[in-house]
């Protein structure tokens, strides 16, 4: 059975909770922070990042890191189509802004402040900002018009935005459109992390 390990806050751990919403798996939820499960972490992975899957392909673990290589496994497994280079672009921007707003969300969880002068937090918000007015032009231009991985992506970064409250989304009216009309799938509720 395939076993997912992560926690239910991380948005990259949602994506993939949202995607094996009809495939029978076990969720392993981890405290990321807790010397146990930083542990179990440290003995499975050695990057010590959620998400990670763990399969038994014919009497041996398979143990795959980072959510875009879990997808892609599943993929094979399931022989689902694959992404054609345009959605991986998508999943591009969407991962630039995740990864940019995790760094700015655990420093500020390390009590250090995003300093605007700072070129970290400069770089780091330029790089958000851009990537969602972009994400906004392709929603409103249809590309997000199915519900499919990309679309589960940028369906997590959203929320996960909202929930931790850190950009303000003021103006990027596709995005939050986007993200009320997918709001109340059963895969959504299911994994909402509030």
């Amino acid at each position: 059975m395939l076993k997912l390990y992560g926690s239910t806050t991380s948005p990259y751990v949602r994506r993939i909770r949202i995607w094996l919403a009809n495939t029978q798996h076990e969720f392993i939820n981890l405290q990321v922070f807790s010397e146990q499960d930083r542990e179990l972490l440290m003995i499975k992975n050695p990057t010590m990042k959620i998400p990670m899957l763990e399969d038994d392909v014919d009497g041996a673990t398979q143990i795959i890191y980072d959510s875009r290589v879990i997808y892609r496994y599943l993929t094979e497994k399931f022989a689902d189509p694959a992404l054609t280079w345009e959605q991986e672009n998508q999943l591009t921007l969407i991962d630039s802004a995740n990864d940019s707003l995790v760094q700015m969300f655990i420093l500020s969880n390390s009590d250090i402040q995003a300093d605007e002068d700072k070129l970290f937090f400069k770089l780091q918000k330029e790089r958000v900002n851009a990537v969602l007015v972009q994400l906004d032009a392709y929603v409103a231009s249809g590309k997000f018009s199915s519900w499919n991985y990309p679309a589960v992506c940028l369906y997590s970064l959203i929320d996960w935005i909202e929930f931790r409250k850190l950009h303000n989304m003021q103006g990027l009216t596709n995005l939050l459109e986007f993200h009320g009309e997918n709001s109340q799938r059963i895969e959504v509720t299911a994994t909402d992390p509030r």
